[in-house]
């Protein structure tokens, strides 16, 4: 059975007892990222997330590691445009160490500049490989042609430039601005009583200060194009189209949608693509909702000779499957997203992850028969109808390797 409990500072405590392990999953949430920051501090959110392991509450880089591995653990955090996420797993006694160690690295990051610069040149590194990495390329860069000039089409490893700028302070006031309990999630799955959870946030995070909650820029998708040279063989192409926001109604018949389009090797772009005219080896598709807004994308990765001709291809598999969508792709599709969220529950970080989503995009915990209910009421013609409205707004075109032009 899952739970919540609210502490007096706003600070939220949700988990899900799991009798059958020996081991815990637990993470702490920040409704925060890179579509927060300031231009010249693009890059921040990521680096505030590396810098925090450098050191916090008293122990240095190594003493962290060390204090997790000792009991066999793993502590690890990542970074998105909406959110940052700390988390640790655990066999079930180390659970107030786990807690304990979230604690330290938001609360009591050291931020000692020599790390700063040491560990900028980590990031960095990070960012060169990316660089490197043309379908890491082709997606920051279909980002920020949906939404540009916005925070949301930012990347969020930021610029050399905005990296280099960040200082000590910054990193200060990114936590002070940033991290409020109010939105705050601690969420534990494993062999855990919620009780002794509540006790261990209680004593870790409940004296922090109430602090604001950070609002974000309101984002649109507006569209465009980009253009990156690249050696190689290989062109990447990647497609955007506005989408919903996922709190909106028709969330849920767009993932539908995409997931019919590109989202397995049954989908109308693997097969047509790849199966039927050996044009490509990587297609796939999606939708991304945000907090506001949203945006389907497409990608497909062939020998850029063909690339014209795949950019075409992919416009009118797209186009056909809002007009020819049926009932058995619905079903298909709506299928493989209640088995993926149902296998990814038998793990304890699958648990612990559904805890935090369901908490940030609906405001409550909702349980899984709640999301297959949501996914069985979906029509064919709800599919159909979004997915007609999503491809005729604007257009977002990435190319990386074969300059294109968007369809009229």
């Amino acid at each position: 059975m899952m739970q919540l409990t609210a502490l007096a500072n706003g600070f939220r405590v949700a988990s899900r007892p799991m009798a059958s392990v020996e081991t815990v999953a637990v993470g702490l949430y920040a409704p925060t990222g890179s579509r927060y920051e300031q231009p010249d501090l693009n890059g921040i959110a990521h680096l505030f997330e590396h810098m925090v392991f450098k050191g916090a509450g008293g122990r240095s880089a190594r003493q962290i590691s060390e204090l997790v591995e000792d009991v066999g653990g793993d502590l690890n955090a990542s970074t998105d445009r909406e959110l940052t996420a700390f988390y640790a797993s655990l066999l079930a006694p180390d659970l107030p160490l786990g807690v304990r160690l979230l604690a330290d690295l938001i609360q009591r990051p050291h931020f000692e500049p020599q790390h700063l610069e040491l560990e900028k040149k980590v990031v960095l590194q990070e960012l060169a490989e990316a660089r490197d990495t043309a379908s890491d390329i082709v997606f920051d860069n279909l980002q920020e042609a949906a939404f540009a000039g916005q925070p949301l089409g930012r990347p969020v490893l930021g610029s050399e430039d905005s990296i280099e700028a960040i200082t000590a302070d910054d990193l200060h006031a990114w936590l002070r601005t940033q991290y409020a309990p109010r939105g705050l999630l601690l969420v534990a799955a494993g062999k855990l009583e919620h009780e002794q959870l509540v006790d261990l946030a209680e004593k870790a995070f409940g004296d922090m200060p109430h602090g604001e909650i950070s609002i974000a820029q309101r984002a649109e998708f507006v569209g465009g194009q980009t253009f990156e040279r690249w050696k190689g063989e290989q062109a990447h192409i990647a497609v955007a189209m506005p989408a919903p926001a996922w709190g909106a109604p028709d969330a849920y018949a767009s993932q539908l949608f995409a997931d019919v389009v590109g989202g397995g090797t049954s989908s109308r772009l693997f097969q047509q693509l790849r199966e039927e005219q050996g044009l490509a080896y990587s297609v796939s598709a999606g939708a991304q909702n945000f907090a506001d807004c949203g945006m389907l994308w497409a990608y497909v990765a062939a020998h850029r000779g063909n690339a014209g001709r795949v950019h075409q291809e992919m416009e009118r598999i797209l186009a056909e499957a809002a007009l020819g969508l049926e009932e058995r792709d619905l079903q298909r599709a709506r299928a493989l997203a209640k088995a993926g969220m149902m296998m990814s529950l038998e793990s304890c970080w699958g648990q612990a992850s559904y805890l935090a989503t369901r908490l940030l995009r609906d405001g409550r915990l909702t349980e899984p028969h709640e999301i297959v209910e949501r996914l069985d009421r979906v029509t064919l013609d709800e599919v159909r109808d979004v997915g007609a409205r999503m491809l005729a707004g604007p257009r977002a075109l990435s190319s990386v390797g074969a300059k294109l032009a968007l369809a009229a």
